[in-house]
């Protein structure tokens, strides 16, 4: 399969689910706003969400793929097959060891994670129950992340990118119930859905390996040969992985000491940058990957480095027009979405702070997902550490201070800093092992794509103007205005990358028919 067409796949599944999520957040935004219950929500979503995207879609991804593409290419399937049953028996056992572990030290936990809370016993101990309930979502996840790594492998990439839909179905379903007052603790209902939207993920995933004739068994944990080479793979994996997820939790520290609001309103800002960054950074990330490993395993360099290349274009095609956009039109964008409801004008302010701040960093976000397969790929784990660690530090230090100015808005903005500090670090590295080489298509495409990324947010800036008198009117007038407005930067930003040359509407077709 093509790397744009296995873009276009998962691009196109997260982008659904993405979209679902919009759904799901303009709910809780509606049935929570940015208050106590919906502040402990956030929290305990945060937490297993921290340690799946550690164990399950971070180190363990990083050191699990390459080594199943291997024995795929070099052994074939049974081999493959019984090295990743050996592997899920000790990550099930492990994980659901953890989990209990995990479950009795949640009050030390929680000093941990919000500190901020502390100075309010409610808040304290209702995110304490809710963390306790969504907890379980861990362990079904990072068993559906080795399913999603096998199907990946198999460039079978479609289950494992619809799989996300089942938690915001799970969310959707859970806020009507609150919303139509069939529940009286809304804060525990989504915290259940949570784990049970696990379970759901899992199951998908369980069903599509099957069709695909590569479901495991759980044999008995058995520390293999095998397995010791993922989990020495994982070691350096897990402190690079752990950082940038460190960077996450810090700013949900940072931000428990700010006033009441500020964890929700980075929280739905996030939400709102995480869709370019989950339909393209995500989809760029895990097609990319095994691809790399397989032209490696196979010794072809050539293919390799042009395959790099693609995926850097691709990423720098979609983001940084989404990037423009984030950055000129912020307060439509989040007006439309969230203004309803518990959710009021002022924390619609609050929050297109915060989506300014981090959308800053959105290119950056997604070429670290299009540069660190480089180093995985070649079964590197250890420098994207070094490179991460780096940046971790600059993130602390630069929030601290910039929280004191600017609030939650400089909490977002540092973590954008040091998004733009890895990628350049992980760039720099590779350039110099002669391991990324810019060809010449990717050096005449790029300065024309953020040319017409430029021109498409002027457009934005002249027509949000235009239609002031809609966006001061009702939800159905806002609504239409916003899509009018989406309608022409995407209009514009076509039109300029097509007449530039910067991207070609012929070759795109024909790169998403190529396998």
């Amino acid at each position: 399969m093509a790397l744009a067409r296995a873009i276009a796949t998962l691009g196109g599944w997260t982008m659904a689910s993405r979209l679902l999520g919009f759904v799901r957040d303009i709910l809780l935004a509606s049935v929570l706003g940015a208050g106590m219950v919906a502040d402990a929500f956030f929290v305990a979503f945060k937490f297993p969400n921290f340690f799946r995207r550690l164990f399950a879609e971070g180190a363990f991804n990083s050191a699990f793929v390459p080594l199943f593409s291997e024995r795929l290419v070099r052994e074939g399937a049974g081999p493959a097959r019984r090295f990743a049953a050996n592997v899920a028996g000790v990550m099930a056992a492990f994980m659901l060891c953890f989990t209990f572990v995990v479950q009795l030290a949640m009050p030390w936990l929680m000093y941990a994670i919000a500190p901020g809370f502390s100075d309010q016993p409610e808040k304290f101990d209702l995110a304490i129950e809710l963390t306790r309930l969504t907890f379980p979502y861990l362990t079904f996840m990072s068993l559906a992340a080795l399913l999603a790594g096998m199907l990946n492998s198999l460039q079978r990439f479609a289950a494992a990118a619809a799989a996300p839909i089942v938690l915001n179905i799970v969310l959707i379903a859970a806020l009507t119930l609150v919303r139509g007052g069939y529940v009286e603790l809304p804060g525990h209902a989504l915290a259940v859905a949570v784990s049970i939207a696990g379970a759901g993920q899992f199951v998908l995933l369980v069903v599509a390996c099957r069709r695909a004739g590569i479901m495991v068994r759980l044999p008995r944990p058995r520390l293999t040969p095998g397995v010791r080479r993922v989990f020495r793979l994982m070691a350096p994996g897990l402190i690079g992985a752990g950082v940038v997820q460190v960077n996450l939790v810090v700013d949900v520290i940072l931000a428990s000491m700010l006033p009441q609001g500020s964890v929700s309103w980075l929280y739905f800002a996030d939400r709102v940058n995480q869709l370019p960054l989950g339909v393209v950074g995500v989809a760029v990330g895990v097609a990319l990957l095994p691809m790399l490993s397989r032209h490696l395993s196979a010794g072809d360099e050539a293919a390799a480095t042009h395959t790099q290349n693609r995926a850097i274009e691709f990423a720098l095609l979609l983001t940084l027009p989404a990037a423009a956009a984030l950055l000129t039109i912020p307060a439509p964008i989040v007006g439309v979405l969230f203004q309803r409801g518990a959710f009021g004008a002022a924390d619609a302010a609050a929050t297109a702070g915060a989506l300014v701040a981090f959308a800053a960093g959105l290119p950056a976000y997604v070429l670290i997902k299009a540069l660190t397969p480089g180093f995985f790929a070649r079964q590197d784990t250890k420098t994207p550490v070094k490179i991460a660690v780096l940046s971790m530090a600059a993130n602390v230090v630069v929030a601290v201070i910039l929280m004191q100015v600017l609030a939650h808005v400089g909490i977002a903005l540092a973590t954008a800093c040091s998004a733009w500090l890895n990628a350049a670090m992980l760039a720099v590295v590779l350039r110099r092992r002669g391991q990324l080489q810019f060809d010449a298509k990717l050096r005449s495409a790029a300065p024309r794509i953020a040319g017409a990324a430029l021109v498409m947010a002027a457009a934005l800036w002249a027509a949000e103007r235009a239609l002031a008198p809609l966006f001061a009117g009702g939800a159905e007038q806002r609504i239409l205005a916003l899509a009018l407005l989406v309608a022409a930067g995407l209009a514009a930003y076509g039109a300029v990358v097509q007449a530039t040359g910067a991207a070609r509407l012929g070759d795109l077709r024909a790169s998403l028919r190529r396998r």
